[in-house]
């Protein structure tokens, strides 16, 4: 697996790679950093009335992606990020010092999309095209194998979806308990 991994990554490095992605993707990748943007969102989702419930998903989300994926598996798996193997590819970001399954960055935009989707569809549509580019970041900045990223999509939109689950049937939403819906 590992070595479809490097062609794929290679492939990337060898036909994508410009001056315009080498500038873009370091910041794109930068505003994945400690689920900061979604811990943005959810902050702003909670002030609003409307969707403070999606917000508190949102934060739950967050937690559960940081609990999942960057405290368990990522020390269980402990696998070797692609930069710490080839060590002759000249990164435009700093070197991760945690190990690289399942992409943290890629597993969190995929819950907070997956849960932003479910309050607002047009909201979801966008954030899940930014999920897909910080995504795509990891592999360009050659930070993490695309079965990385793979893995930290699925585990985040299953936890997106669990959390907004089990918000809906152990929290249900007070105007649905008063009509006996």
């Amino acid at each position: 697996m590992t070595e479809i991994d490097f062609r794929i990554l290679d492939f990337i490095r060898e036909k994508l790679s410009n001056s315009f992605l080498d500038f873009a993707m370091p910041k794109l990748t930068a505003v994945g950093n400690i689920g900061l943007i979604w811990i943005f969102i959810a902050a702003a989702m909670v002030i609003s009335r409307k969707y403070r419930r999606n917000g508190l998903e949102l934060a739950a989300g967050l937690a559960g992606c940081a609990l999942v994926g960057n405290l368990l598996l990522k020390n269980l798996v402990a696998r070797q990020r692609p930069c710490w193997i080839n060590e002759t590819i000249e990164l435009l970001i700093a070197v991760p010092k945690d190990y690289s399954f399942p992409s943290g960055h890629t597993m969190t935009a995929f819950a907070a999309a997956a849960i932003i989707f479910h309050a607002n569809k047009k909201f979801g549509v966008a954030a899940y095209i930014l999920a897909v580019l910080i995504a795509f970041s990891r592999l360009y900045l050659y930070v993490h194998f695309p079965t990385d990223v793979l893995a930290g999509a699925v585990i985040g939109t299953l936890i997106g979806i669990a959390v907004c689950f089990f918000s809906k049937k152990f929290f249900p939403p007070k105007d649905l308990q008063n009509t006996g819906k």
